[in-house]
């Protein structure tokens, strides 16, 4: 039973094993994929060599770049794609069809590593199905976040948007600046319980990954089919920048402190040249750790009420004859899109962002509400559909004794994550699409990797399943889910009970 469910799927009875002497006939790639992911488990070996499982580049070409087929029989295991792509997705869904086993992280000797008969003809609905993961708030071991691309590449999603800076904390390392992540990585405390308690836990938290750890993740991701989509948060969610370089901030005078609450900050990026050229070399930075065509710019909840108050605001506000300070976003958005662009790259940015004169090549994440992907598109964008009534993950999944804490807008049930099509009824008919869906997990509520693996799974699968495109009867998919639940005993990790 897979997740995401193929496209076609045909078993009959009887089944072919792996052996000792089971050999790879596979491109490089693929061949050093399927050893990293089953060796561990089964102990087998898989030379290359003639041999019975036979990943074949070339074929397919009908279903796309990451379409697949995928036969065994009696003769072994043979695989078809178009790419690499294609290719990656058969040998993740050759791993499902093995028993449970096989995604532990050791031997488990005297299991017999059957594979069922089938015949699978396989693609994807979206180019875009990811996961959000915000270490912003509450910083994650990198060890982790191994974890997260292993989920995700599991289900046959191919990014992770990689929520890097917030408020709370900064997460990146930039060699340039580096007060950005000496000052603006560590906060004084936390929130205890909820944020509206007024509770605090008096522990210093904090943390920041380096280039050459961020390097690695993505060498990591990449051989998986998994795309790593940086996102320097701003010209908000800026307090942990502005603490660590005061000038960058309207009022540069006061001295702020890396937050310590959640929620929404007045404290914003000044609008002066020298502010936003620290910021493009903030880009040139990641640019270099991050190769993938798209950066996420953020360009959510930026209050305006400090560029009113601060001279800065007010200057660019006349330079460029605006009446409406919120129009500012805009024009900081177009100051980094453009040097981007002379990478480039292309930039993703927050639903905020349409109507506000951002570039019609910009990728606009739609996460307010459903009619934000109609907005959208309507403006002239792409669309990655991640609206908050269907795809965020941080809100409870139910309001029964005992669930854990969670930010408080939920709940938010596996059956309404499943249920959720990206593709809105009222679409303009004007060349642009929605390109994917796409899970987001705030991490306000989420302080240690296994309360983020509880909010995350198995809502995750759905996701997965509406990115694929092979959603259908809800119960069907909840009888692959609880066949999917001992995959995740096995590798270690936490998730949510079924109901």
């Amino acid at each position: 039973m897979l997740i995401p469910q193929p496209t076609s799927y045909a078993s009959r009875p009887g089944g072919w094993t792996l052996t000792a002497d089971t050999a790879v006939d596979a491109p490089a790639e693929i061949a050093a994929l399927l050893r990293e992911l089953l060796t561990p488990a089964t102990g087998l070996p898989l030379p290359d060599g003639p041999g019975e499982l036979r990943f074949t580049l070339g074929g397919a070409a009908h279903l796309g770049d990451e379409g697949y087929t995928l036969i065994v029989d009696e003769t072994g295991v043979h695989a078809t794609a178009a790419s690499l792509a294609g290719l990656r997705w058969a040998v993740q869904a050759l791993r499902q069809l093995l028993p449970v086993a096989a995604y532990a992280t050791e031997p488990v000797p005297g299991t017999a590593w059957t594979l069922p008969y089938v015949e699978i003809t396989d693609r994807p609905r979206y180019p875009w199905r990811g996961i959000m993961i915000d270490v912003g708030r509450w910083y994650k071991p990198m060890s982790w976040l191994y974890t997260v691309v292993d989920l995700i590449a599991m289900h046959r999603m191919n990014t992770l948007h990689l929520h890097l800076t917030e408020d709370q904390g900064w997460r990146f390392e930039v060699r340039r600046h580096p007060r950005l992540t000496s000052v603006g990585a560590w906060r004084a405390d936390s929130p205890v319980g909820h944020e509206h308690d007024g509770l605090r836990d008096d522990v210093p938290h904090g943390g920041f990954y380096t280039q050459d750890e961020l390097r690695d993740l993505v060498a990591y991701a990449a051989r998986r089919g998994v795309t790593v989509v940086p996102e320097i948060d701003l010209p908000g969610h800026t307090v942990a920048a502005v603490a660590a370089y005061p000038e960058l901030g309207n009022f540069p005078e006061v001295q702020h402190e890396v937050a310590t609450r959640w929620g929404i900050h007045d404290r914003v990026l000044n609008c002066d040249d020298a502010t936003v050229q620290v910021m493009r070399e903030v880009l040139d930075e990641l640019v270099d750790v991050f190769p993938g065509e798209l950066i996420h710019l953020g360009g959510d909840e930026v209050p305006p009420r400090e560029w009113l108050e601060g001279a800065s605001g007010r200057a660019r506000m006349a330079e460029l004859g605006l009446t409406d300070p919120e129009d500012l976003l805009g024009w900081w958005i177009n100051q980094l899109a453009d040097h981007l662009r002379g990478h480039g790259r292309r930039v993703v940015v927050w639903d905020e962002l349409v109507g506000r004169g951002v570039p019609k090549d910009a990728l606009i994440m739609a996460w307010r509400a459903q009619d934000r992907v109609v907005a959208a598109l309507r403006d002239g964008h792409d669309v990655v559909a991640t609206p908050q009534s269907h795809v965020y993950l941080d809100y409870n999944e139910s309001m029964a004794e005992g669930e854990p804490l969670s930010i408080g807008f939920g709940p938010t049930p596996l059956s309404t994550v499943y249920g959720y099509d990206p593709e809105p009824t009222d679409a303009p008919d004007n060349g642009h699409r929605v390109v994917g869906v796409q899970g987001n997990l705030w991490a306000e509520y989420l302080p240690t990797p296994a309360r983020a693996e509880y909010n995350l799974l198995p809502r995750l699968c759905a996701v997965a399943e509406a990115g694929w495109g092979t959603r259908g009867d809800e119960a069907e998919f909840r009888r692959r889910l609880a066949a999917q639940l001992p995959r995740f005993d096995a590798m270690g990790v936490t998730y949510r009970p079924l109901d």
